[in-house]
């Protein structure tokens, strides 16, 4: 009796260790499981906070993607190639144009109403693409075609039916609309013989027949021009050409710096409520380039011309916003002529081109300028990006 027992005890306790264990063993695996879920969980988690942070391609703006192209472009550009980017050279008439472009990597030129002259339409056509066709980066190729008075493309019956009128008496004749339609026609014309970049409108204020870009001007009081400048700039934009603003900060009453300076002694307050505004406008409107005068603005940099002026770029960048490309008028001029080492000063300055006539000493002013350390590898780079960014949002560069 008392084996038995013993036996019927054995037997009790084997049958409660195992449910013990079985008991054990039951919450063991279920919490792994349970880690094992919340663990994944966790991770995918964790994963999709990563993800959130990486921007979708399709999310990328088109800013953004041709900022990203030209700065790979850049990295593999030599620093040849780099320099002659700064430069928009005035087209070498009479010169083999496609070996000169070729060989200094110009980033373009600016033809002259000589360039055009008694050329049929398709001489023309073959004439830019001969040059485009040898470069490894498409050039700008720029005109002055104001209307009026300064027209380079126009002044050629073969290539317009009729010069193109002033904005003054396109105004005149129908405000803002015939502006509207003179911005499709001009582009057109200019498109047709390989034009990219119009170095108008002139959004100068001038009511004073006296003043030297009078005739130039729509000769309007100052909302007129900004609703003119804003109005050239959204036509523009539905076209192949490109517009500039100019000349920055506002000509005034100021004397022609083609052949000596020039003194700006207005106010600030002046310049500020009477000459920036249609740039302003333009800018708001998306203008591509502003091109930038010679004239001394004595209440910003008594020293220096605007066109090489830290003050007078840092109002455009800083003040006004403006993020496309700085020109500055040819530095050729009078204005600037005799000042020392004028294109080191002109990149110092923030100008991502610069219109020359004499290209070479241009590269040779940059290189030795490099050699010194006066400007640097960086400066270029960061200056030839917007020219290079315009290259691939015209779908120059692909």
């Amino acid at each position: 009796m008392k084996k038995r027992t013993i036996v019927i005890l054995s037997i009790c306790a084997v049958i409660i260790v195992l449910a013990v264990a079985s008991i054990f063993l039951f919450k063991y695996f279920n919490l792994g499981v349970e880690n094992k879920v919340n663990g994944e969980n966790d991770l995918n988690s964790v994963g999709n906070e990563i993800e959130s942070e990486i921007p979708k391609v399709d999310e990328i703006t088109e800013e953004e993607k041709y900022h990203a192209l030209a700065r790979k472009k850049i990295s593999e550009m030599s620093l040849d190639e780099k320099i002659g980017q700064l430069f928009l050279s005035r087209f070498p008439t009479n010169e083999d144009a496609v070996n000169i472009a070729r060989d200094n990597y110009l980033g373009g030129y600016v033809l002259f109403e000589v360039d055009f002259r008694d050329k049929s339409f398709e001489e023309v056509q073959k004439m830019i693409n001969d040059v485009q066709n040898a470069v490894k980066i498409p050039l700008i190729m720029s005109v002055d075609e104001e209307g009026g008075i300064v027209v380079r493309v126009s002044s050629n019956s073969n290539l317009s039916d009729e010069k193109f009128k002033s904005s003054s008496e396109l105004y005149n004749e129908g405000g803002m609309e015939r502006i509207k339609q003179d911005t499709i026609k001009k582009s057109e014309v200019l498109s047709n013989v390989g034009v990219n970049l119009n170095l108008a409108p002139v959004v100068d204020v001038s009511t004073d027949p006296n003043d030297y870009m009078y005739e130039r001007t729509i000769k309007q009081n100052v909302d007129i021009v900004s609703e003119f400048a804003k109005t050239v700039i959204e036509t523009s934009k539905n076209t192949d050409v490109s517009y500039t603003l100019k000349h920055f900060p506002g000509y005034g009453n100021n004397v022609d710096t083609h052949k000596t300076g020039s003194l700006d002694t207005r106010s600030y307050d002046e310049i500020i409520n009477n000459a920036i505004p249609p740039f302003r406008a333009g800018i708001e409107a998306g203008a591509e380039a502003i091109l930038i005068s010679h004239n001394i603005i004595q209440c910003m940099d008594g020293e220096n011309p605007a066109s090489i002026s830290n003050a007078v770029h840092n109002l455009l960048r800083d003040e006004l916003g403006f993020n496309g490309m700085i020109i500055t008028d040819d530095v050729s001029m009078g204005a600037v002529s005799e000042v020392e080492n004028v294109y080191v000063k002109a990149i110092n300055a923030g100008n991502n081109l610069i219109i020359t006539s004499d290209y070479v000493s241009g590269i040779n002013e940059v290189k030795e300028a490099l050699n010194n350390g006066s400007i640097t590898e960086e400066k270029i780079d960061e200056l030839i990006e917007k020219t290079i960014y315009w290259k691939y949002y015209k779908k120059m560069l692909k």
